[in-house]
């Protein structure tokens, strides 16, 4: 077997099988990452906070857009938000969604025909680094 499924053979014996609450709140998450926008919008939080200007530049779409899509990964519990003075700063609600976004990066990698760039760059933290 490869590495990679050894790996990820190794769930906590906690693992449970989820009720039908958590079952729901999954589903809401993986809808807000089936969205390319707020996809470019979590990926370009993964190693800063930033405001919305910023975030708009990186996702190439207008501010008010922009505010939008932050406005739901917010209510999905994805971003958390900061004040300073007039300007709020954005950032990802906490390390699981980090590694949510850096797991489906590889994922996606993988579904290529070349060896993915995290196999070849082990020490970076996501692919694009």
């Amino acid at each position: 077997m490869s590495e990679d499924v050894n790996a990820y053979q190794q769930v906590p014996a906690q693992l449970h099988r989820p009720t039908p609450e958590e079952m729901d709140l999954a589903t809401e998450v993986f809808q807000m990452l089936a969205d390319g926008t707020r996809f470019r919008l979590l990926l370009a939080l993964l190693d800063d906070e930033l405001p919305v200007n910023d975030l708009a530049r990186a996702a190439d779409k207008p501010p008010t857009g922009v505010s939008q899509h932050l406005a739901k990964l917010r209510l999905a519990r994805l971003v958390a938000t900061r004040r300073e003075g007039t300007r709020v700063f954005y950032r990802l609600e906490n390390d699981h969604v980090r590694q949510l976004i850096v797991d489906v990066l590889n994922h996606a990698e993988h579904m290529g025909s070349s060896v993915p760039r995290h196999h070849q760059q082990q020490a970076l933290p996501f692919p694009n680094a």
